[in-house]
């Protein structure tokens, strides 16, 4: 893309985008002893990408050889290697090897070096009762921690500045990055840029390519500046677009959720009870996993289902193990049909009946809601494999969820430097990548807080790369 530039400015490394990725980039390179700039397309209050929106990161509490973390930790066994068979499990084995072993390697030391630089985190059990754990911390609250600390190192940050075409000079090597500011075009002379931009699931039209007709209807659970032209400014440069560019994090939310930027709003505790369609259906194995191995795929499935809508059916018993985040109340009543009438159900009695006849498939041994419990379904079409326990204490407890956006899969190939490979797999000198913007690592579903941990550990590597690059 050929701009013209009402100005220019020097910096050794641009970083695109202040998400994790982003602000890690730009905290590193700072502290590296690099002037840079951190290019964010969102206003000043709006800044920081998904993680605005986010909560937490999924991390080790031990290394491979068992020597524990310094963070305080409420899981005191999870290792570097379950981490990286919790990546391979839930992606059916298609993650780049190599891409998720640095991750996995670099997380503890990542996220102590996070803590180092101000950030606040609660650290506890991912789901009770399994050994993953993940460090909880407030997306807004973070953003600005590590937004001050890099400015405090040096980084000087660009708001309304949208990167726009990347240069490469004859030689190949990138050499300057052009952007639109709200003062017009603007270049910045660099020797090396970070790509953190983050991922392409806030385009309507980018979903409806991506996932099929009916997508632009899809809610975006984070920004809404997260729309992938930094990936196809990328892909002009000759970056390889790699991953599953059909596959997301599409995660089970509150139906009355905001269409954009409404966060969590996730409904926890569905696996102890069924979830039901518009015709009354069930539709997934409620039971398959622990929450966090399947929140993140059940929400393209209940998407898909008639007028993009599930609801969540629980008793009295089960009821107290929900936790619900998001803008509605469940509906209560002491009669299914009742029930489902309530919270909108298409056909009531359909639905009553379906309740019924999975009452009568339910023979439970003793309910262990923290395990895998092993007690299922026998003699459904749709069989659930754990806490299959009958829903018959009133009153009972209906959620309408739907599904909503979290973030794309596809993105620029990186190698482990976070270098970005080119369609000859080879490197573009001065490029780097970094968190939702890069591919190779998610595919089908999504281990629970990973992404967070994946754009910090890149993005601390992107930086450290750059200056390695710079130097040589």
């Amino acid at each position: 893309m050929d701009l013209e530039y009402s100005e220019t400015h020097d910096y050794d490394v641009a970083v695109v985008g202040s998400g994790t990725a982003g602000l890690v980039a730009g905290l590193r390179v700072a502290e590296l002893g690099r002037s840079v700039a951190v290019l964010e397309k969102a206003p000043e209050e709006r800044q920081g990408g998904h993680t605005r929106f986010s909560e937490s990161f999924r991390v080790p509490s031990v290394g491979t050889d068992l020597e524990e973390y310094g963070y305080e930790f409420a899981v005191d066994n999870y290792t570097e290697g379950d981490f990286y068979d919790d990546i391979m499990n839930q992606t059916s084995g298609k993650a780049d090897e190599a891409l998720t072993t640095t991750l996995v390697e670099n997380a503890g030391d990542t996220v102590e070096w996070l803590t180092a630089a101000g950030v606040d985190w609660q650290m506890e059990p991912l789901a009770v009762g399994y050994t993953a754990a993940r460090t909880w911390f407030d997306g807004e609250e973070y953003v600005e921690t590590l937004t001050a600390a890099a400015e405090d190192a040096g980084a000087e940050f660009w708001f309304e500045t949208e990167a726009a075409a990347l240069h490469r000079a004859p030689t190949g090597e990138i050499d300057g990055i052009g952007a639109r500011t709200p003062d017009g075009q603007v270049k910045f002379d660099v020797d090396a840029v970070i790509l953190a931009a983050g991922d392409y699931g806030s385009n309507d039209e980018k979903r409806v390519r991506y996932y099929g007709p009916g997508y632009d209807e899809m809610n975006v659970r984070g920004s809404r500046y997260n729309t992938g032209e930094a990936l196809m400014m990328a892909e002009s440069a000759g970056a390889n677009l790699v991953g599953q560019w059909g596959g997301a994090h599409m995660a089970l939310i509150d139906a009355a959720s905001p269409d954009v930027e409404g966060g969590a709003n996730r409904v926890d505790g569905y696996q102890y009870g069924v979830i039901l369609n518009d015709d009354g259906e069930r539709f997934v194995d409620e039971g398959e996993d622990a929450r966090a191995h399947t929140y993140a795929k059940f929400g393209r499935k209940i998407f898909e289902q008639p007028n993009h809508v599930g609801y969540i059916v629980l008793d009295s018993k089960a009821h107290d193990m929900v936790r619900a985040t998001g803008p509605s109340d469940p509906v209560r009543a002491d009669d299914f049909e009742e029930l489902l009438a309530e919270i909108g159900c298409g056909d009531p009695a359909a639905g009553a009946e379906t309740i019924r006849a999975f009452n009568d498939a339910c023979n439970p041994d003793e309910f262990e809601p923290n395990v895998l419990d092993g007690n299922h379904t026998d003699g459904l079409t749709l069989e659930k494999s754990n806490w299959a326990i009958p829903i018959d204490e009133p009153p009972y407890y209906a959620y309408a969820v739907t599904g909503g956006i979290t973030f794309s899969f596809g993105g620029v190939k990186t190698d482990t430097d976070a270098s970005v490979i080119d369609t000859r797999d080879t490197t573009i000198p001065g490029l780097f990548a970094a968190g939702n913007s890069t591919g190779g690592l998610f595919y089908d579903n999504y281990p629970g807080g990973t992404a967070q941990t994946n754009a910090a550990v890149y993005g601390k590597i992107a930086a450290e790369s750059a200056d390695g690059y710079i130097r040589s």
